[in-house]
């Protein structure tokens, strides 16, 4: 427990009613989406940098572990404060500080939502790329944090292709910058670095990102099909052609029920498979490009390609695709989601051995993910009530493992946390993660800054 007269202390920083030290407040931030939870001492909403410095040293002096925290949607478990300590809450550092349109940058405060950045942006004629699915209430530095990716990474990138700079502040209370509004920077990446460290280097108080003007032309397609097969045979086969879509989004048919009994997207109940394909760029060439995109559906036996007639069918697609991991929760009151990535030609057997995992262990699994850059997403439904979460686990683990054997990775976007800790040696050699864990040492010594996580355990 903290000491009484510290809690005054930061209440002293922030203002009393920012302090929440409550059981029953506190038990609000005691996780996120994924299934594990610790309850903090206190929860603390800072206004502005100095504000956090000020917290960060008088943590550090009493050797307090804190923990920084957007929305909570990260899925792995980032956010939960596995020591205790403290949950500095971001969510009042929610400003657009700076859009620099003719320079094509813009600077946000960490608490600021992806999706009003990019509506503010779409006003003006501009867009910031990285769109994860959660980006209604996924905030700027938890996409940083994460490295998140989302439906359009697979032509633009991910959350670390986009940061040109970071305001931060180090375990000890220092605030440092890193990077900047220039494409090239002297010296180490360290905004490069702090992108995807989960919070463990410290905490993101400002961020400089590359912004784009809209593409002039735009075409949404739903490729129907009736094989999970065919459908990520397509994925490799309009990759290879030379087509590189801004998205290719996949949802087989649990998922299709459910996100269409929720937002009526107009997607085919009887369908095993739909694809979301997006092409965007220069109007002149455009419909030949759609053209080639629907005779390589057509080839892998697709039943139906239509393409969106307008912006309003458009935008009907990518509320379905994007309700997806809500509208789940019909088929079950609780599910997990795995996170791992395999090369695009390794899709459909891998798939086909997910799907045999879920019978193996006897759970229902829903898949729905961003198939462009083979980063998978199954969905592991079961009732926590009647359940063993050891049971779900243990089949997450498995898709993980199966992952890695396919020369993929354990995460793509959803970041290590607490629930892949382990899976890490799948991947990483002990050299390879003792030269990580000195890399956190470096910055955070007494590893006060989000301690536990990434790293196993032993």
């Amino acid at each position: 427990m903290i000491k009484e007269e510290t809690i005054t202390e930061l209440k002293n920083i922030v203002g009393e009613g920012n302090v929440l030290t409550s059981t029953l407040e506190r038990i609000l931030y005691e996780y996120d989406a994924s299934v594990d939870r610790a309850l903090p001492d206190a929860v603390i909403f800072p206004t502005t940098t100095e504000h956090v410095s000020q917290i960060v040293k008088t943590a550090n002096r009493e050797k307090i572990p804190f923990v920084a925290r957007g929305s909570g949607t990260n899925l792995s478990g980032g956010s939960v404060p596995i020591r205790g300590g403290i949950v500095i809450e971001l969510s009042k550092m929610n400003q657009i500080l700076e859009l620099d349109l003719e320079n094509f940058r813009a600077v946000v405060q960490p608490g600021v939502f992806n999706l009003d950045l990019y509506n503010t942006l779409a006003e003006r004629g501009y867009f910031y790329a990285p769109d994860p699915s959660s980006q209604m209430v996924a905030t700027m530095g938890g996409t940083v944090g994460e490295n998140a990716g989302g439906p359009h990474c697979l032509k633009y990138g991910v959350t670390t292709n986009h940061v040109m700079g970071l305001e931060m502040v180090l375990p000890n209370g220092e605030v440092i910058e890193t990077g900047g509004k220039s494409l090239d920077m002297p010296g180490y990446d360290l905004a490069g670095l702090i992108v995807g460290s989960e919070g463990t280097f410290g905490i993101v108080t400002k961020i400089i990102v590359r912004i784009l003007k809209m593409p002039e032309e735009v075409k949404t397609m739903l490729a129907i099909f009736e094989s999970l097969e065919d459908a990520a045979q397509t994925v490799s086969d309009i990759i290879a052609a030379g087509i590189l879509p801004a998205t290719l989004e996949m949802m087989d048919k649990f998922t299709i029920g459910a996100v269409e009994n929720f937002a009526k997207a107009g997607y085919p109940l009887d369908a095993e498979a739909v694809l979301i394909i997006e092409l965007d760029g220069l109007k002149d060439g455009m419909e030949r490009l759609s053209r080639r995109v629907v005779q390589i559906c057509q080839k892998n036996s697709a039943r139906d390609v239509r393409v969106a007639k307008d912006d309003a069918e458009r935008e009907r697609l990518w509320i379905g695709r994007k309700s997806a991991f809500g509208a789940i929760a019909q088929l079950g009151p609780n599910y997990f989601v795995c996170d791992g990535v395999v090369p695009r030609s390794k899709l459909p057997e891998t798939l086909r051995q997910v799907v045999k995992i879920g019978e193996d262990y006897e759970l229902r699994i829903a898949n729905v993910f961003h198939a462009g850059d083979g980063n998978l997403h199954p969905l592991i439904l079961y009732d926590e009530r009647t359940t063993d979460i050891n049971k779900v686990l243990k089949a997450g683990m498995e898709i993980l493992a199966l992952c890695a054997s396919k020369d993929g990775m354990v995460s793509g976007e959803h970041g290590v946390g607490l629930e892949k800790r382990d899976a890490m040696r799948m991947v990483y050699s002990e050299d390879d993660l003792n030269v990580m864990k000195r890399m956190k040492m470096v910055f955070d010594p007494d590893n006060l800054a989000n301690p536990d996580k990434i790293f196993p355990q032993d």
